[in-house]
């Protein structure tokens, strides 16, 4: 089985090496980074299946560079785990409305950090049915398989948690989904997210979605539907 690539980003150099022991007993390929210039360096050359990256870095912070990443192609949709010493839930929510996978303070076993990684990567590896690689409607097409949407004709990139969140929807249109059961399908039931974490990603998917955002429904007090 071929190995998984993970990226770390962390300038404190102790930590970082901690990392690197430990992801590669773990199983994994790693590379390393101690600022986010070099980082982006290195992603740039050598595409990561997970980055591991730290909020408080010098020059230019974690936040930012998860923006970048967004807007990069080949890596826009490689997902991220944020490290963080902060614990304010606003830190959280930029993070994910930035499009990272988890959050995690520190400080943190090292254990746990490697099962978050390995939940991140079987929760956005898993494919769609064969059926659903690709949704069309009106000007809508959605390729579930490449993590690209089509808005009449404008292509917009999807992180593997959209597209797996608008995969769920997508799958069970016409019915109401709650926020527990998309943060247990989408985020696994391990996850330690809100029904805020539904909310946020359900903006950024309707403002990917633009003409098209009503189809995502709000239903008051029980979840979202995607319109029949």
């Amino acid at each position: 089985m071929e190995q998984r690539r993970i990226m770390v980003v962390e300038d404190h150099a102790e930590t970082r090496e901690l990392l690197r022991y430990n992801l590669e007993n773990a199983g994994f390929e790693v590379r390393s980074a101690g600022d986010g210039l070099e980082g982006l360096a290195v992603m740039g050359r050598w595409r990561p299946d997970l980055i591991v990256l730290d909020v408080m870095l010098p020059g230019m912070d974690g936040f930012e560079i998860c923006r970048r990443l967004k807007q990069m192609p080949g890596l826009s949709g490689v997902p991220v785990i944020l490290l963080t010493a902060r614990t304010d839930e606003v830190d959280r929510v930029v993070g994910l409305e930035l499009g990272a996978e988890d959050y995690v303070v520190k400080p943190f076993s090292t254990r746990e950090l490697v099962l978050r990684i390995r939940l991140v990567l079987r929760r956005t590896g898993q494919g769609p049915a064969e059926d659903e690689d690709v949704f069309r409607r009106e000007g809508l097409v959605v390729n579930f398989a490449a993590h690209e949407m089509e808005v009449d004709g404008d292509k917009r990139v999807l992180t593997a948690t959209e597209q797996k969140l608008l995969k769920t929807i997508v799958q069970g249109r016409g019915k109401v989904l709650t926020r527990d059961r998309l943060l247990d399908t989408v985020w696994n039931m391990d996850f330690e997210g809100t029904s805020r974490t539904v909310d946020t990603h359900m903006r950024r998917l309707r403002a990917k979605l633009g003409p098209y955002a009503d189809w995502l429904e709000t239903v008051r007090g029980v979840g979202y539907r995607f319109r029949a």
